[in-house]
């Protein structure tokens, strides 16, 4: 989380970076909004590691799943936020049906909350479904003008989410690593954006600034319980 803060930061001086990663343990990320003691509804959520993200939705459980940071520099030639959301989840969409993998993206009226907590079991417009389930969303945070957008695609079901099937999960489907799949997508991405797509080593600000930004911030109980 503070990695991606340091992205956002780093956007807001016209910098922007797409970047994918997954979790080193199994971990509960809360929306910006959420309240902490909404952990102990779930036995299984409230054994995990958790954080606050920056960014809105409801709680994530980050276990074999790929996750995805884009941050956007202010500017009017970007377009609206929400075209983003949309942007990355057909991009999924069709990498997804190149590899014989058939989703569903929610439409306006098809909404469903079918649980208190857990964003996988909200259904918004936008959103990635397979066989019904949810296995990609999105959420976004703006900062002097500068656009944060955290996504979480599904991969397998976790033990600490058993309700949630992941793509590799459906019968016939591929079996993705993350790091092929976020291959795909990000050359899905420059293809429909037309931008070049350089890899990066962090520059020793953004080092700096993730250290601070963790420290002051992410590992501090002042912003994960201030809700």
């Amino acid at each position: 989380m503070s990695a991606d803060e340091a992205l956002l930061e780093s956007a807001s001086s016209g910098v922007a970076s797409l970047r994918f990663y997954t979790w080193s343990e199994p971990t509960l990320s809360l929306g910006y909004f959420q309240r902490a003691n909404e952990r102990a509804a779930d036995a299984n959520l409230a054994r995990l590691a958790w954080v606050r993200r920056s960014t809105g939705g409801a709680a994530i459980v980050h276990h074999h799943e790929l996750t995805y940071a884009l941050a956007l520099p202010p500017g009017k030639e970007w377009a609206s936020a929400e075209h983003w959301i949309c942007l990355m989840h057909h991009i999924v969409q069709r990498v997804l049906r190149a590899h014989g993998v058939e989703t569903h993206a929610v439409v306006c009226g098809e909404e469903q909350k079918l649980g208190p907590v857990v964003c996988f079991l909200h259904q918004t417009p936008g959103d990635l479904l397979l066989n019904g389930s949810k296995v990609a969303g999105s959420a976004q945070r703006k900062m002097k003008g500068a656009l944060l957008q955290h996504g979480s695609i599904l991969l397998r079901r976790s033990e600490f989410a058993p309700a949630l099937g992941g793509i590799c999960d459906a019968d016939g489907a591929p079996v993705f690593d993350p790091e092929s799949l976020a291959k795909l997508i990000a050359e899905a991405f420059a293809a429909d954006t037309g931008w070049t797509l350089t890899p990066r080593d962090w520059t020793v600000t953004e080092q700096e600034r993730t250290a601070a930004i963790r420290a002051e911030k992410y590992a501090h109980p002042d912003w994960n319980e201030k809700r």
